[in-house]
């Protein structure tokens, strides 16, 4: 036990606060607080001061500002910083110093707001590459927070490859590049692309100029479009174009590959300035004509299926991607021309002929009509001059009618060989396309290909009856049809037409006979090769006046007068049998028209 002589008393010991009452305990807790305040630091309701991370949960941050309470922040605050520990410093805003149960409230999302627009115009400036936390999704793109500052994301601008669903994005932190800013409306356009394309661009310098031609390489299938196949060949496109997909015709690269499809490539040409590669994938497998029967040559019969129609002609695979042309002219043996669709459609089994086989260049000619003999072989056999056949009106033109007998062979109806008593004006008063008509063949022409064909030949030439009707000093009844200049059109029995010069059509009474009147004409001119018959209306009273003076001056000479000669002659050609047979024939046609 200790001597009480060794207990000193204490030298600070305060005598007079012990004197009023005042315990050693009390006085030593306030001078304890007070010391303490002088540590803690001084903050204002409203102000952004910086704090220390001192623990993290699922529901709240636990945040030291050096005041005599730590600060709450709820955890959603930090959703865009999900890396976030203890430890860390953070900007936090003073809402209240205390609230009713004395805990110190503070704010990190609006103290980010408050000084976020400064640092995001510095993001921008000096190309700073910053976090942002992706909210949702909106029209176009999505909305991102960065610095406590709602961003816009263009979905364009998400990644260099096409992005098919923007969700997964959603409430994932990524970094990205401030690229633009409108001042006025404080909108704010990030940009994650940017920064892929920076890696990129490296790892593109480094892979193209490793690149060789012939070069096989895999490769993911990155997009699919109407002209062919993007490659993502690690950090670098190549486009594999329609025609470089398969040896065979492709008509949707869909039918070929899928997207994200992992592919070989091989590589054909590529721009190390431009950075662009130009990919193959049908140069992977042998060439179909390698495989093409080496027996076959022009003038062998092949089958095939029809894979491609065009104006011109049909594209036939007669064998896995190796295929031949069938033109539309080897198509048939006729001259008309007409659309391939005519004699074949997509998906047809055919069989045609080779006309041609190149296998350098890979081309080969087809023909069907070669399967059918020619027509034009024996054609004086099987259409001699003279010979009658019944052809089809095709085609008009104003000088004639093309008609084809069979198909093959073709002829012209001369206009002027239509008919033998009408002036034909257009074919179209004789026949109509489509129809048929009974032809003569008048000429062949082999070379040409062409006949030349007569349709009134069919029947007797009536002007040998005509010379014996129409004699010249004749008398016949006729009607004006046309009125010209240099004279009239005449028409006169059995439907032929002669001609009057205009002094040959004054009448008696000194007046011009008109269109439509019918009056007696003479005839001067009967031409049997040209068909032309010349009339003359005032010779008819102008003759029978020098028959009065002749009675007058001879009357036994008036029985021998023209009037009566031609009465005479008239009465005979009506006993003649060529006559009543041309009566009766051009009565048929009448009829028949």
């Amino acid at each position: 036990m200790n001597n009480l002589k060794d207990v000193m008393p204490l030298e600070d010991f305060n005598w007079e606060s012990y004197a009023d009452g005042v315990t050693v305990a009390e006085t030593e807790k306030k001078e304890t607080e007070e010391a303490y305040g002088k540590t803690l630091s001084q903050v204002n309701n409203h102000e952004v001061v910086e704090g220390t991370v001192i623990s993290v949960n699922k529901r709240e941050v636990l945040v030291d500002i050096g005041y005599k309470s730590d600060g709450v922040i709820s955890a959603n605050e930090f959703r865009y910083n999900p890396d976030l520990k203890p430890g860390d410093k953070v900007e936090v805003y003073i809402e209240k110093e205390e609230d009713k149960k004395g805990q110190l409230i503070l704010s990190h999302k609006k103290a980010r707001a408050k000084q976020g627009w400064d640092r995001v115009n510095q993001a921008l400036e000096s190309k700073e590459v910053v976090k942002g936390f992706v909210k949702a999704r909106t029209k176009g793109g999505m909305i991102v927070d960065v610095f406590g500052i709602e961003a816009f994301l263009p979905g364009s601008q998400i990644d260099v490859k096409p992005i098919r669903d923007y969700d997964v994005f959603v409430e994932k932190t990524m970094e990205f590049l401030v690229i633009k800013i409108n001042q006025e409306y404080k909108n704010v356009v990030v940009s994650h692309k940017a920064l892929v394309e920076a890696e990129l661009e490296a790892q593109k310098k480094e892979i193209i100029s490793k690149l060789e031609k012939g070069q096989v390489l895999e490769g993911t299938v990155k997009n699919i479009t109407s002209y062919g196949v993007f490659v993502d060949l690690g950090g670098v496109d190549g486009l594999i174009h329609i025609t470089d997909l398969s040896w065979g015709r492709v008509s949707d690269p869909k039918d070929i590959v899928e997207l994200d499809q992992k592919i070989n490539v091989v590589i054909l040409e590529f721009d190390e300035e431009k950075q662009r590669i130009a990919l193959g994938l049908k140069q992977l497998t042998p060439h179909p004509w390698d495989a093409l029967d080496p027996n076959l040559k022009p003038g062998d019969k092949i089958k095939g299926k029809v894979v491609v129609m065009t104006d011109y002609g049909a594209f036939v695979e007669v064998a896995p991607s190796v295929e031949g042309l069938i033109h539309v002219s080897e198509m048939s043996w006729s001259l008309h021309l007409r659309s391939a669709q005519d004699f074949m459609k997509v998906g047809d089994e055919v069989e045609a002929v080779i006309l041609t086989l190149d296998r350098t260049e890979r081309k080969m000619s087809l023909g069907i009509k070669q399967l059918k003999e020619d027509p034009w072989k024996n054609i004086e056999e099987n259409y001699p001059i003279g010979s009658k056949h019944v052809a089809k009106v095709r085609n008009f033109t104003n000088f004639g009618v093309f008609v084809e007998l069979e198909e093959g062979v073709d002829g012209l109806i001369h206009i002027s060989d239509l008919s033998w008593t009408k002036k034909i004006k257009h074919p179209s008063e004789i026949t109509q396309i489509g129809a048929e008509i009974e032809v003569v063949v008048l000429e062949i022409d082999t070379e040409s290909r062409r006949l030349s064909l007569g349709h009134k030949q069919t029947e007797e030439n009536p002007w040998d009856v005509f010379e014996t009707v129409f004699t010249v000093g004749s008398i016949h009844e006729g009607t004006i049809i046309e009125e010209h200049d240099n004279g009239d059109v005449i028409q006169l029995e059995y439907g032929i037409d002669g001609f009057a010069t205009p002094k040959h059509l004054i009448k008696e009474d000194k007046t011009k006979a008109q269109l439509n009147e019918k009056l007696p004409f003479k005839v001067l001119e009967f031409n049997k090769v040209t068909r032309r018959i010349i009339l003359s209306h005032s010779r008819v009273y102008e003759d029978e006046q020098r028959v009065e003076q002749r009675k007058a001056a001879a009357p036994r000479k008036a029985a021998e007068t023209p009037e009566i000669q031609n009465q005479a002659a008239a009465n005979s050609l009506a006993d003649n049998d060529a006559l009543a047979e041309l009566k009766a024939k051009l009565a048929e046609q009448s009829n028949a028209e």
